[in-house]
């Protein structure tokens, strides 16, 4: 029987979603339901939505403490857990940098330093203070924002499959903006769903030409094919968003503990069974790059995780339990796997 399809446009990508079972009829149902579940969080966590809980934080808890909904605050919460286990690589206060490039509705540019100084004192979690008797977030001091960039969107994509598990259903995949994908269970041909990597050059993100193709380990452009049942991969990159200046490309991708664009790596892909997680982490480990592979690597057991980076003009790729391919004709690159 063939896969229902469907998909919907929220948080600024295209969610897509496949589901294999007996009841097309139901499997769409649950679809729908899955997908209105990310629209609901979209309009529950997005900075750029006046009604949304986070723009009601961003607007008053430097004036007082700010009560949210129990699932929102656990987020921040758990946000705050991850911001301390990857040494402030990850970081939800990056919003004042994000706006201070010029990266928050637009392409970029460089920063006033002063502007930049400013926006730095603004960002960092200690800023943030939460309170689990109440379920109140207050701010330190004015010019601290929240930006769940990279962590809404596998958040939602969680408990969208959430939702998928308590309709019955028992394999699906579903991905956003073919960054960050979670699969439940597997296809009905296979065991695992194969999902692929392309090299940097080649672009980035997952090879998506059909939503359950299987992507042979030596495609031309693939990076490396990765089997995922009952589990979630995150991919990060530092363009998409660039802009060239005195001579250089600054990515949209910042530090929240320097203010700087991250240099050095060009893209992470990172696998757990909490699509959460995976969004969040990829994002960390981009940001803290070879120096912070191990640090990463080893904040949950079972962690696979793949780190692209280029240094003199060498391409460079470091990966802990994913098999990288060497396309043929393919030039520069030096692969590293370890277990």
């Amino acid at each position: 029987m063939p896969p229902v399809t469907l998909a919907c446009h929220a948080m600024a990508t295209r969610f897509e979603l496949v589901l294999h079972g007996d009841n097309p009829v139901a499997l769409r149902a649950a679809g729908e339901e899955a997908l209105g579940e990310i629209e609901r969080l979209e309009a529950q966590l997005s900075l750029f939505r006046p009604g949304s809980e986070i723009a009601h934080v961003n607007a008053r808890a430097a004036q007082g403490p700010v009560r949210v909904t129990p699932p929102v605050f656990s987020l921040l919460q758990h946000a705050q857990r991850l911001h301390r286990e990857s040494g402030g690589a990850f970081d939800i206060t990056i919003a004042p940098l994000v706006r201070c490039w010029g990266f928050m509705g637009g392409s970029g540019h460089l920063p006033d330093p002063d502007e930049l100084t400013e926006a730095r004192a603004c960002v960092g979690m200690s800023l943030v203070h939460l309170d689990p008797a109440e379920f109140t977030v207050r701010f330190e001091r004015p010019g601290v924002m929240f930006d769940l960039g990279a962590i809404g969107k596998g958040y939602a994509i969680e408990r969208a499959t959430e939702v998928l598990r308590e309709a019955g259903v028992t394999s699906a995949l579903l991905h956003g903006g073919t960054s960050s994908v979670q699969a439940l269970g597997h296809p009905p041909d296979a065991e695992s769903w194969k999902i692929g990597i392309e090299y940097p050059q080649a672009g980035l993100g997952f090879q998506r030409e059909t939503p359950a193709s299987e992507l042979p380990a030596g495609s031309p452009g693939l990076l490396a094919a990765v089997l995922l049942c009952d589990e979630a991969m995150s991919v990060s990159a530092v363009w998409g968003k660039a802009f060239q200046a005195e001579g250089k490309t600054f990515g949209h991708v910042l530090d929240p503990r320097t203010g700087q664009p991250v240099t050095g790596s060009l893209l992470t892909a990172l696998v757990l069974p909490s699509a959460t997680e995976t969004d969040a982490l990829s994002t960390a480990l981009l940001t803290l790059g070879a120096n912070g592979h191990d640090q990463i690597a080893q904040l949950r057991p079972g962690m696979r995780t793949l780190l692209a980076t280029e240094s003199g003009g060498q391409f460079h790729v470091e990966a802990k339990g994913i098999r990288v391919s060497q396309p043929p004709g393919h030039t520069g690159a030096q692969g590293v796997e370890r277990s």
